[in-house]
């Protein structure tokens, strides 16, 4: 038995152990990912406590993940063109500003749903560049043969954030207001510029284009290649479908907290948290198994309907809990899974676009899943939004089963991917 926890922990944490790098990524991220949710439920929060409305909450998802929505196709093509820690180390401090920026107007008191609306836009649009540039970079750090065990470690710490931020924010906002999240929020950027300014170019796994791609034309190279490639087409258009009709929680969650179960700010930190929770459980799962499939990633989806549609009748805060951490752990199973299938059968050159792609699918229908979700849910609570995502989820892994049914296994279970 110990020999076997030490196998599965030396597995774990393989990308951590081997490489100094990834090891100042990760510990500067630990930091600010945890500040980054701290600000994500307060601003909810204050949203929601403004206007009353979770039309309005939807509303703030719209402008958070529009500018996906109009600049995600072409944020790869950016990613190739560019240096990723250098782009990274920009995007943080950029993202530093406006936390500092909104942290300003909320201590000023002249914040309103406009300010917060327009500095959540502003800092979507950095967010495009970021995320594709981050996991390039994650590349760069660890190698191929690595990556899904980074990629599931990302998601590991990012949802371990999940845990503490809402934890930590939820007791913020009831205690001390909305502005400590935020204020906290732009300090903790400084650990990951840190980290990125201490890292060794030598150390870097490189696989750089021959030529810098234009943005039309290299677009149409990673759609053209997505295209051919029937198992990147499918975990595309399984991440776009889930993405947009069953992954609302930003939208869903303090309407939950608030309406559904009638409580405050504290029982909105507890829901959040439960679900982050569940989320660092799966990402460990993920990490430990250090290799991506496409069951894998069906389950996870078809998990994620399941868990909704069981959460969706429930009033109780322990059941709903229990149920979100379900919700969580899917998540991560399918999310991961999907985003090293999408890595690893990517051509070097080609990697930055389909990452990015990858993100277009995954945030670019952000805006009409938020408003969708807020608008199910001033119609018939979070039931009916939850019951929703919860078929939505189930029906887009069925489907994805039958369009790869006849495919060779190893297309799904063992990633080699071109290089």
């Amino acid at each position: 038995m110990t020999r076997a926890l030490v196998e599965a922990n030396r597995r774990t944490f393989a990308s951590l152990r081997r490489h100094r790098n990834y090891r100042l990524f990760f510990s500067g991220q630990v930091v600010s990912v945890s500040g980054t949710w701290m600000q994500n439920i307060a601003t909810a929060w204050l949203v929601l406590a403004i206007t009353h409305s979770a039309v309005a909450v939807g509303i703030l998802a719209t402008f958070q993940f529009l500018p996906f929505t109009l600049f995600g196709l072409f944020a790869g093509v950016l990613v190739d063109r560019l240096d990723p820690r250098r782009t990274v180390i920009a995007t943080q401090a950029m993202a530093m500003i406006l936390a500092v920026a909104l942290t300003g107007v909320t201590v000023a008191g002249v914040v309103t749903p406009w300010e917060i609306y327009l500095l959540t836009a502003i800092r979507g649009v950095v967010l495009v560049v970021d995320a594709p540039a981050r996991q390039a970079l994650t590349f760069q750090m660890v190698g191929r043969d690595e990556l899904p065990n980074a990629i599931a470690l990302n998601s590991s710490l990012f949802n371990a954030a999940r845990v503490v931020g809402p934890a930590i924010g939820g007791a913020l906002v009831a205690t001390v207001g909305v502005s400590w999240c935020f204020g906290l929020n732009a300090a903790s950027y400084l650990a990951v510029i840190a980290g990125l300014v201490m890292m060794r170019r030598e150390l870097f796994s490189l696989e750089r284009a021959a030529t810098a791609p234009t943005f039309l034309r290299g677009t149409g190279e990673a759609l053209v290649h997505v295209a051919r490639t029937p198992l990147l087409l499918v975990s595309l258009a399984t991440v776009f479908a889930v993405s947009t009709l069953a992954f609302n929680f930003n939208v869903l969650l303090p309407v939950l907290a608030r309406t559904t179960l009638d409580a405050g700010a504290g029982t909105f930190g507890i829901v959040s948290a439960f679900f982050g929770a569940g989320a660092l459980a799966g990402a460990l799962v993920s990490a430990m198994r250090s290799r991506a499939s496409v069951p894998a990633m069906l389950a996870g989806a078809a998990g994620l309907g399941l868990a909704q549609l069981l959460l969706a009748p429930e009033t109780s805060v322990v059941v709903v809990s229990a149920f979100l951490f379900a919700a969580g752990m899917s998540f991560t199973v399918w999310s991961s899974n999907a985003n090293s299938i999408l890595q690893l059968h990517a051509p070097g050159h080609l990697r930055g676009r389909v990452i990015g792609l990858y993100f277009f699918a995954f945030n670019g229908s952000g805006p009409a899943g938020g408003l969708l979700a807020g608008w199910l849910a001033e119609r018939g609570g979070t039931q009916l939004a939850f019951g929703v995502a919860g078929v939505a989820a189930l029906a887009s892994a069925g489907i994805a089963v039958v369009a790869l049914r006849g495919r060779p296994r190893t297309a799904g279970l063992g990633l080699g991917g071109a290089g």
